[in-house]
């Protein structure tokens, strides 16, 4: 778990911070993320909707591999109903880290699970909730920058 140490600013999961931003158009708030937000330490950010992506939108999964083969052009994300939404998940990581930048971010707390910001399991790619070890894309994009990921959920 993480702990929020002196000094430190962070990037957050906007659904974790409240924000209604997840592919079903819901939020998944903590209540310790939303306080980091309104003390000003952390940055609510949703990476699907930097890349461009509707909320709601249909649930989409990596397939092929992880956030960092997706990075290096070996997987793709692709959405329930058979549309590539990759540039869209690469598009969206890259702001993301853009933005972390800016505002000074070297944490990262991050929704578990998505193809986006998963940072231990991720979905298999087959639409059957079956989980599998590796990291969404904007996670990898984060750790590959330096950025120390948490995860909650």
């Amino acid at each position: 778990m993480w702990v929020n140490r002196m000094g430190a600013r962070y990037i957050v999961s906007a659904c974790l911070a409240g924000v209604r931003c997840r592919y079903d158009g819901e939020a998944r708030t903590n209540a310790r993320i939303a306080g980091l937000v309104q003390a000003g330490l952390a940055l609510p950010l949703c990476p699907e909707q930097l890349g461009g992506l509707p909320t709601p939108r249909p649930p989409a999964e990596i397939q092929g591999g992880d956030g960092h083969d997706v990075l290096a052009g070996k997987a793709r994300v692709i959405n329930v109903q058979g549309e590539d939404v990759t540039d869209a998940y690469i598009r969206g990581a890259q702001e993301t880290l853009h933005l972390a930048r800016l505002f000074g971010a070297t944490e990262a707390i991050l929704k578990g699970r998505s193809p986006s910001c998963g940072r231990d399991l991720i979905y298999d790619g087959t639409f059957q909730r079956r989980l599998r070890p590796g990291r969404g894309v904007t996670a990898a994009c984060l750790q590959e920058a330096g950025v120390n990921l948490h995860v909650a959920d």
